[in-house]
């Protein structure tokens, strides 16, 4: 229980990565705030199957008027762990990327990290910790049309440099992980095709894909004094895979 009576918002918390990571820290003993988009059942789901007291969040993570109005009605005014989870995996092939897709993923993956962690930087405790959501893809070049799905994730790792200097200060602690494949609902389409399945397979010199745990159980140890010395990194979590 290296989390009790803390509390800690999860974007992105319904589904994937970000429902593993609220189990994670539930077990710890967090009370956890469960972010989502638009399927509340889904958000439901991951409440009831929390031991500790949760609650619901809801907002538009790439709309800024919607995270500042979520964040204004949090019932916690002081928080203590913030994951950036939430964020969209989507195409954008040179030549033929629609400016509504384009500025959907800039919305999601990008901006509204930034959003959300400058609106909730009144209610971020002294000592707090940020932990991001990037990618693998934020460090290598990555086909089939999705360079600027990579390129909002190395912005991520970016940010993630910046704050830790920037927030310092306050003894905010702001870390990042970096999945690889890993099989969760974003990555059904790719994961489903046998062909791409055994690609994917065969980067890993381990022989295995990432799991939504595995990156859960680093999120925990992020979020700890565990890693009390830990400030401005970037982990992939990738079985790996590029290395």
């Amino acid at each position: 229980m290296r989390l009790k009576n803390q509390v800690a918002l999860v974007t992105g918390g319904s589904r994937g990565i970000g429902r593993a990571i609220c189990h994670a820290l539930d077990a710890e003993g967090a009370r956890v705030i469960v972010h989502y988009h638009q399927n509340r059942a889904a958000a439901e789901e991951v409440q009831a199957g929390l031991q500790q007291p949760a609650t619901l969040a809801q907002a538009d993570i790439g709309s800024a008027t919607a995270i500042t109005n979520m964040v204004a009605a949090l019932p916690d005014n002081s928080i203590d762990i913030l994951v950036n989870n939430a964020g969209v995996w989507r195409g954008t092939p040179m030549g033929s990327s629609e400016e509504a897709v384009v500025d959907h993923l800039l919305d999601t993956n990008l901006k509204g990290v930034f959003w959300i962690t400058q609106a909730m930087l009144p209610k971020l405790r002294e000592g707090a910790r940020i932990v991001n959501m990037s990618s693998v893809a934020g460090r290598i070049g990555i086909p089939n049309g999705r360079s600027l799905y990579g390129a909002t994730k190395a912005a991520v790792d970016s940010l993630t440099k910046s704050w830790a200097l920037e927030l310092a200060p306050r003894k905010i602690r702001v870390n990042a992980l970096a999945p690889g494949f890993v099989d969760t609902d974003m990555t059904a389409e790719l994961m489903g095709d046998p062909e791409s399945r055994k690609w994917a397979l065969s980067l890993s010199p381990l022989g295995r894909f990432a799991t939504a745990e595995d990156c859960a159980r680093l999120a925990v140890f992020l979020a700890t004094d565990d890693s009390a010395s830990i400030t401005g990194q970037s982990f992939n979590v990738s079985a790996g895979s590029f290395v």
